[in-house]
């Protein structure tokens, strides 16, 4: 990718992701989000198991695992589907920071190891 495509996937980028930059400074925002969106919108736990087949233990387990950061992507997308809501998920900077911010500071660590 040339740097002016990057530079403008970035900038595209940053602000997709903006929201989920605000989210990520939150410590473990993340952490139970099953439970607590199934509890917010009182999605009965036999709606969501009739859904998905499974039994009431086993839905259980996946709010535990997706507490311990164990569940996988998939496990969660059925999850939310089986509430009506959708599985969206992001990759942002530690801190905050934007991506054009990190690339400019790559950029500028990598002109500084050349010298």
């Amino acid at each position: 990718m040339r740097n002016e495509d990057r530079g403008f996937a970035r900038r595209r980028l940053d602000t997709e992701l903006h929201f989920y930059r605000l989210a990520a400074k939150r410590p473990n925002f993340t952490q139970d989000l099953l439970r607590a969106v199934r509890q917010a919108l009182g999605v009965p736990v036999a709606e969501i198991t009739k859904a998905l087949g499974i039994n009431r233990s086993a839905l259980f387990e996946l709010e535990l695992s997706e507490g311990r950061g164990k569940i996988s992507l998939n496990s969660m997308e059925r999850v939310a589907s089986a509430m009506g809501c959708k599985l969206v998920y992001a990759i942002v900077p530690i801190g905050g920071k934007t991506l054009e911010a990190m690339g400019e500071m790559r950029k500028w660590m990598k002109a500084g190891n050349r010298g």
